[in-house]
């Protein structure tokens, strides 16, 4: 036997000796403790006792040679070890709970909560629309919805506090799946009493008028790739917070604005919207279904999954 197999051979031993002496039980307290960030909360999920709790932490930190958790207001905080860990220790313990007899998840009976960003505009359209699909099929499954991205939505997705979001923009690092869902015409819409707005028009017609955007300081806001440099952003004369209140400002001025024909044939009757084709190159975008590759081993997400994809694209 080479000097190089026996070194091999030696290392492997050495990892077995060492998984000997983890006690694996530990890592469903490591990953209740990092879902609740709250030693109370994770032992009441946990079905142990606070003291009991404290102690598996007190000896994961020995085992990680890591502070794991520090204290922060009421609760506890994560370090970044901790979180660098959490997506692999979650990901080992659903692949094994997979395997487990027993462990299909039962959408009827289950009562458990999902974290779902559905980025406006989109939650107009389909909010409603997954909120009483899933009522009627799984009554006690509990939803949680947002309506905004913000710059930390990567790490929420990693960490499973968002398990979907819904929109526009792609996630483009390997470890999140994005499904395409289906693809959204957009549209130029002015009030009916725009004194100018007749077709046929050209791109330099459409930034020759004052727009109404959404915010373009909000992260990943709706408006932002048709006013992509500063030229086209000199037309802004309105920024608001969502679509909706943009449209309000359009039915009543001469702004016009660009937003999902769906959108703007939803209010066109009421607030007296014209709704023209969109001569740019940009005039459609993607929906996407995005969550991250951590989560995506797991049944009950394997379900949510399958669902939200089957409502968004009826």
């Amino acid at each position: 036997m080479s000097d190089d197999h026996i070194e091999k051979h030696h290392g492997v031993d050495e990892i077995k000796s060492q998984l000997r002496m983890v006690d694996l039980n530990l890592l469903t307290v490591f990953d209740a403790v990092m879902q609740e960030q709250n030693i109370t909360r994770a032992a009441h999920h946990l079905g142990m006792s606070q003291p009991a709790v404290s102690n598996a932490v007190s000896r994961l930190k020995l085992m990680f040679n890591d502070e794991l958790f520090v204290r922060f207001g009421r609760g506890i905080q994560p370090t970044a070890r901790a979180y660098k860990l959490f997506g692999s220790v979650r990901q080992a313990l659903q692949l094994i709970q997979n395997e487990l007899p027993g462990s299909g998840f039962e959408p009827v009976s289950s009562e458990r909560v999902f974290n779902l960003c559905v980025a406006s505009p989109l939650d107009n359209l389909l909010t409603s629309m997954i909120f009483n699909r899933i009522k009627e099929i799984a009554p006690n499954i509990h939803l949680i919805f947002k309506s905004c991205l913000n710059q930390n939505i990567e790490h929420q997705l990693r960490y499973q506090e968002t398990e979907f979001v819904i929109g526009y923009d792609e996630f483009r690092r390997p470890e999140f799946t994005c499904v395409p869902l289906f693809k959204d015409e957009m549209v130029l819409v002015c009030s009916n009493k725009h004194p100018r707005i007749n077709m046929p028009m050209r791109e330099s017609d459409v930034y020759n008028e004052q727009h109404a955007v959404v915010s373009l300081d909000r992260f990943a806001s709706f408006s932002l790739p048709w006013y992509d440099t500063p030229d086209k952003q000199t037309c802004i004369a309105y920024q608001g917070m969502a679509m909706t209140s943009v449209l309000n400002v359009v039915s009543q001025t001469e702004l016009v604005t660009i937003a999902p024909r769906w959108l703007a044939e939803e209010f066109a009757d009421s607030l007296d919207l014209k709704i023209n084709p969109l001569p740019l190159k940009l005039n459609s975008r993607t929906c996407y279904l995005s969550w991250h590759e951590a989560a995506g081993r797991d049944k009950g997400h394997q379900w949510m999954e399958e669902l939200l994809t089957a409502i968004c694209r009826k």
